[in-house]
């Protein structure tokens, strides 16, 4: 017998309450950590944080590296490259203080709130559950934490030099605030992240029996154009290099994702062949 079946009501609140109160507190001892050393010309703010403003950021070296390599010239040569972030509200500051510290902490945390979520759910799990779920956590863990570095090393600072640099007058002068430099880290890191969990919520929707490997050969094509389109946007660069630098993982995600999911039914399978074998006809 289950442990659910052993546990009343009340028994699973008062587990859910400490739970949750865990995963604060790990939460918040993080987060108080990521507060105080934050600040400083050593601190995680401008030696993390702010490190693509500069152009001694690593990418920025193993881009210049990497045309050197190829004989091409680049402007990710240029060590002087910098771009000055402003502030003009008076707590915008401590504010920024604040929460990144508090997602800096959320992002570290994660592996311990998806294990402390797994804590509570797997007594109602028979053991061969376990062991699959098990491992789907942790692999989702994983590719968050892939996704999330390649924001950080490829996407953001190549969209930040990007736009920072794109100048439709010289009669502007191009100035980044903090809220505005911020929004733009946070969003594109995590946006990357997220995407990375593409092959679990793939692998989920096929255990509910809603998608299938038929599905992802039927449609490749049509997501090749998709995801060319959304790396476009996600590096608005008309660099094919770095385009190609944005497109490859997210395909490499795609097929990650068709791997994982159930293979089509042999009707639909064999359908999906006789359509590609078909001769187009001329009316």
């Amino acid at each position: 017998m289950q442990q659910q079946d052993e546990m009343s009501f009340w028994d699973h609140l008062e587990d859910l309450r400490w739970t949750i109160l865990r995963s604060l507190a790990a939460l918040l001892v993080f987060m108080i950590a990521f507060f105080a050393f934050m600040r400083g010309e050593h601190g995680l703010f401008h030696g993390v944080i702010m490190a693509p403003t500069r152009g001694d950021f690593i990418t920025y070296q193993w881009f210049c590296k990497a045309a050197s390599f190829f004989g091409v010239e680049s402007d990710f040569c240029d060590t002087g490259f910098t771009i000055h972030v402003f502030n003009i509200k008076l707590a915008s500051q401590f504010f920024t203080h604040m929460t990144t510290s508090f997602w800096l902490a959320l992002v570290l945390t994660f592996p311990y709130l998806m294990f402390e979520i797994w804590k509570f759910i797997s007594p109602a799990l028979y053991e061969n559950e376990k062991r699959s779920v098990s491992l789907v956590f942790m692999f989702g863990t994983g590719m968050f934490f892939i996704g999330c570095a390649l924001g950080y090393f490829m996407v953001f600072p190549v969209t930040l030099r990007f736009l920072a640099t794109y100048q439709i007058s010289e009669a502007i002068t191009e100035q980044v605030s903090l809220e505005s430099y911020m929004d733009n880290f946070l969003m594109l890191i995590f946006i990357m992240g997220v995407m990375f969990e593409m092959p679990l919520l793939s692998w989920l929707l096929s255990k509910l029996g809603l998608i299938n490997r038929g599905l992802f050969h039927t449609y490749r094509r049509h997501a090749i154009v998709v995801l060319l389109i959304l790396a476009a946007v996600i590096t608005p660069s008309g660099d094919p290099f770095t385009l190609m630098i944005v497109f490859v993982p997210l395909y490499l995600l795609y097929e990650l994702s068709a791997f994982f999911v159930k293979p089509a039914p042999p009707e639909e399978a064999d359908d999906d062949e006789n359509d590609e074998r078909l001769p187009a006809t001329v009316d």
